[in-house]
C-alpha cells in the first residue's frame, strides 16, 4: 500500500536492532485516517470471505483492528496479556514472545467472545518473528474457529516470521512489506 510506505519513509525512524519507531502514526499518536485506508484495502483483499469477528493483541493492534471492525461491520476481540477480574469464565490462552519488549507474555481470550463458526482475520501493526501471529492462530484453533487470514500493516519481510507462517498455509496480507532497513539507509520494500 503506496500510502502507508510513504508514511513510513516520510515519518518512521529506523533505530538499531532492526527496531522501526513509527509511534507518531501507528502505534502511539494514530492517524485514524490512514487506518482507515488500511482497513479498505483488507476489505477489498478478503473480500467475499465472510468475516464475522476481528481478533487483535493488546496494545498496538487496538486501534488499527477496531477501525477494520467499523469497516468490515463486525466485532473486534482483543487478546488480554494478562487475566482480570473481570474476565469471567473459561478463556483460551497461548504463550507470546515480544520481539519489542523481549518478554514472553500469557495472551487469553474469553471463551464467550471467540466461538466455532466464527470467521475470524487477525489484524495487527507488524509481524517480524512471527510470535504474536502464531499466538493469536492458536487462540482461533482452541476456539474451533476458521482462521481466514491475517492483516499485517508492517511486515519486515527480512525477518522469518512472514515466510514461516505462509509456509503452514495462512494467508497473510502485509499493507507495507519491509525488505531491509537500517538508520543509515533508511528503509527498502519489496516489490509488489
Amino acid at each position: 500500500m503506496r500510502l502507508l510506505e510513504q508514511r513510513i519513509v516520510k515519518d518512521g525512524i529506523v533505530k538499531d536492532g532492526d527496531v522501526l519507531k513509527v509511534d507518531s502514526f501507528l502505534n502511539h499518536q494514530m492517524d485514524v485516517e490512514l487506518f482507515r485506508q488500511m482497513a479498505l484495502e483488507w476489505q477489498r483483499l478478503y473480500a467475499d470471505c465472510g468475516i464475522n469477528k476481528i481478533l487483535t493483541i493488546e496494545a498496538s493492534g487496538i486501534g488499527i483492528a477496531c477501525i477494520a471492525g467499523q469497516v468490515f461491520g463486525c466485532p473486534v476481540v482483543f487478546a488480554k496479556k494478562s487475566k482480570t477480574k473481570n474476565i469471567a469464565g473459561d478463556v483460551y490462552t497461548a504463550k507470546v514472545e515480544s520481539f519489542t519488549h523481549g518478554n514472553v507474555s500469557d495472551i487469553i481470550v474469553s471463551k464467550s467472545f471467540l466461538n466455532p463458526g466464527d470467521k475470524v482475520l487477525i489484524i495487527d501493526d507488524f509481524l517480524a518473528n512471527g510470535a504474536a501471529l502464531t499466538g493469536l492462530c492458536q487462540l482461533v484453533e482452541q476456539a474451533g474457529a476458521e482462521l481466514i487470514g491475517a492483516g499485517i500493516a508492517i511486515e519486515k519481510a527480512f525477518q522469518p516470521g512472514g515466510e514461516l507462517l505462509r509456509a503452514k498455509g495462512i494467508r497473510i496480507e502485509s499493507l507495507a512489506r519491509i525488505k531491509s532497513m537500517s538508520a543509515e539507509t533508511g528503509v527498502e520494500f519489496c516489490e509488489n
